[in-house]
């Protein structure tokens, strides 16, 4: 069964789903673990976001935003993928500081 687009309108958004999703998988409080960023370049231009969340037991979890195609990968504390999913409304980048 085909699963519907994400409507993520804000970069608040995408980051407040991306926690979420991350801890649900993991069974992780949210309130107590923080979420990283880190703007992902190409050729000087920003063209996505990783997420980085630490929990306990060197556990690592992640994500990435790849704008150009509107798509949100999912890793596991192996790294391997466990969720893909497209986005319907595309928030924008913040400017670089």
């Amino acid at each position: 069964m085909a699963k519907a687009a994400v409507r993520l309108p804000s970069l608040n958004e995408l980051r407040q789903y991306v926690h979420e999703t991350l801890c649900r998988h993991e069974n992780l409080v949210p309130d107590q673990f923080q979420l990283q960023e880190t703007p992902l370049t190409r050729l000087g231009n920003r063209c996505g976001l990783q997420f980085l969340l630490r929990g306990p037991r060197s556990v690592r979890l992640g994500a990435v935003w790849a704008c150009e195609h509107s798509l949100l990968y999912f890793y596991d504390a192996t790294g391997e993928r466990f969720r893909k999913e497209a986005l319907s409304v595309q928030p924008s980048l913040e400017p670089a500081a």
